[in-house]
């Protein structure tokens, strides 16, 4: 039986609070109480826990998403800080050997980072996804999950987005074409 590891993904002030600057709003403020709880809990069993923020540079006008989305998560600016409650979680234990934070600057957690390195030399194998958006960061970091060779689960329960239709099939997406356990 191999590790397991929980990603939080994008779970931020711009992407869930009202004042977001791309705010999925309330189904993203709904799912605060699951993300935080399963936070907890892989935390104090002592499993792999990641925050993989995502990080735009104010006035980037070369990055992709400058056409597609608003500025946002702009690196140093309050809405790139982890909303709600899972602020306070990461703050009481962001010095703990099984927590890492990292800003990404793509959709994918694993896009441009050390993030599979740091997977594979804990000997994880089994990938807990939760976060925003269900359908873009969520998505493509399970995308790249699944072509690594990792086992998904997604928490249903813990992703949102602002798109309902896009959130669903998503949904849909990680079980039927991925292989992912949707729990």
């Amino acid at each position: 039986m191999g590790k397991r590891a929980l990603i939080n993904v994008d779970y931020t002030i711009d992407f869930v609070a009202e004042e977001g600057k791309l705010t999925c709003g309330q189904p993203g403020q709904a799912i605060e109480e699951k993300i935080v709880s399963i936070t907890k809990d892989f935390i104090a069993a002592g499993d792999y826990v990641v925050f993989a923020i995502d990080a735009h540079e104010d006035g980037d006008t070369l990055h992709p998403e400058t056409e597609l989305f608003p500025p946002h998560n702009i690196i140093g600016t309050e809405g790139q800080g982890l909303y709600g409650n899972l602020a306070s979680v990461y703050d009481q234990h962001k010095e703990a050997a099984n927590v890492y934070y990292f800003d990404k600057t793509r959709y994918s957690a694993f896009a441009g980072t050390d993030l599979e390195i740091k997977l594979r030399e804990r000997g994880i194998d089994e990938l807990h996804l939760v976060g925003v958006c269900t359908d873009i960061c969520v998505l493509h970091t399970a995308v790249d999950a699944y072509n690594k060779g990792f086992n998904i689960v997604v928490h249903q329960d813990a992703v949102a987005s602002f798109n309902a239709v896009g959130h669903d099939w998503a949904l849909g997406h990680f079980k039927e074409t991925l292989g992912a356990k949707v729990v």
